[in-house]
C-alpha cells in the first residue's frame, strides 16, 4: 500500500485523454515561434500537454475569481478582480521559458482572459557590478543574486490591483540588466511569473513589507515545476550550449563572445564545468528544494516529452 500523498499522478495516457475536452488554437507555426531554444515541444506534444492545463487553469481562475466575489458580497464591498498569478519554476535549460510562453498565449485565447502578461525574474538580477561588487558573480541564479525587496515588491503590487506596475529588463545577449529599459503591466487578467527561484521561501530575518516575512510564492495563485532527471537537464544545456556557440554567441554584443570560436570538445568542457559549478549546484542546493511546493509537476523525460502530471490536490 502506497503512502498518502497531498498529489494526484496522472500518467502521460491519463493526463492526455484530458484533452478532448479542451480546445487548442495554436498551429504549428505559433509552437516554432514560441518555443525555446533546444526545446523540440511540437503541435501533437502541445496538444497532449497544453490543452489539458490551459482548460485546468482555466477553472482556478474562474473559482478564484468568484470565491473573490463571493468574499465582496458578503463584506459589502465593491472589489475588481486582481490578476491571478501563475508561477513557473524549474532548473536552467529544462524548458519552463517554452512552457511560460505558451502558458501565456493559450490563455489568451479564452474569452474570460484575454490580457495575459508574462514577465521573467531574470529582469530582477542584481547588475553584473552589483554581483562582482558583492563577490556573487558565480552565483548568478541562486536567490542571493536578486533583488528580493524588488522582486517582492512588484509581485505585490501586480497582486494588490495596482493600476500600472514596471519590471526592470534583462538582456542574455549583454548578460546584465538593460538601464533605463523597462515591462509596464496594467492590470492584466493573468500574470505568468517564470523563474529559477520564483517558489522560494522567505529567506530567514527577510522582512520586507511592514514588519511581515514574505515571500513571492506567498502572492502565487498557481504553480507549475517543470521537473526531470538532472541528467537529461545536462544533455540539454550542453546542446543548447553548442547551438548559442555557432549562433547568439557571434553576436559582437555578446557576453559570451569568447566561446564563439572555441572547438566543439573545448567547449563543452567548458560548459560541463559551468554546469557542475553553477546551474547543479542551484539546481540541488535551492531550485529543487522548491518542488513540492507546486501546485502541479510536470515532469520529463530524456525526449522533453511529458511522462507525468502531478497535480496537488485541492
Amino acid at each position: 500500500m502506497s503512502a498518502p500523498s497531498p498529489f494526484i499522478e496522472l500518467s502521460r495516457d491519463q493526463w492526455r485523454a484530458l484533452a478532448s475536452s479542451a480546445p487548442l488554437p495554436l498551429t504549428q507555426a505559433d509552437v516554432e515561434k514560441l518555443r525555446g531554444l533546444g526545446d523540440p515541444i511540437d503541435l501533437p506534444e502541445v496538444d497532449v500537454v497544453y490543452r489539458p492545463l490551459t482548460a485546468l487553469l482555466e477553472t482556478y481562475i474562474t473559482s478564484t475569481r468568484a470565491r473573490g466575489q463571493a468574499t465582496a458580497e458578503f463584506l459589502g464591498v465593491d472589489e475588481r478582480p486582481t490578476p491571478f498569478i501563475i508561477a513557473v519554476a524549474g532548473s536552467v535549460a529544462v524548458g519552463k521559458s517554452t512552457t511560460a510562453r505558451l502558458i501565456a498565449h493559450l490563455l489568451r485565447r479564452f474569452p474570460a482572459t484575454p490580457r495575459v502578461d508574462l514577465v521573467t525574474t531574470d529582469g530582477f538580477l542584481l547588475p553584473n557590478a552589483v554581483l562582482e561588487e558583492r563577490g556573487l558573480t558565480t552565483r548568478k541564479g541562486f536567490p542571493e543574486s536578486y533583488d528580493r525587496h524588488a522582486l517582492l515588491d512588484f509581485v505585490a503590487a501586480v497582486k494588490s490591483g495596482a493600476p500600472r506596475v514596471k519590471a526592470p529588463v534583462y538582456s542574455h545577449t549583454v548578460y546584465d540588466i538593460v538601464p533605463e529599459r523597462r515591462i509596464t503591466v496594467e492590470r492584466p487578467d493573468v500574470l505568468v511569473l517564470e523563474g529559477l527561484n520564483v517558489l522560494q521561501p522567505a529567506p530567514r530575518g527577510h522582512q520586507p513589507l511592514g514588519g511581515s516575512t514574505l515571500a513571492v510564492s506567498d502572492f502565487i495563485d498557481f504553480s507549475i515545476y517543470v521537473d526531470a532527471d538532472p541528467e537529461h537537464i545536462r544533455s540539454w544545456y550542453l546542446d543548447r550550449f553548442l547551438t548559442l556557440k555557432r549562433t547568439a554567441f557571434r553576436d559582437p554584443r555578446s557576453y559570451f563572445r569568447r566561446y564563439a570560436s572555441l572547438p566543439d570538445d573545448v567547449a563543452l568542457t567548458v560548459a560541463g564545468g559551468i554546469w557542475e559549478s553553477v546551474n547543479l549546484a542551484n539546481l540541488k542546493e535551492n531550485i529543487e528544494p522548491t518542488r513540492e511546493r507546486a501546485t502541479l509537476v510536470l515532469h520529463k523525460d530524456a525526449d522533453h516529452h511529458m511522462s507525468r502530471v502531478r497535480l496537488r490536490k485541492a
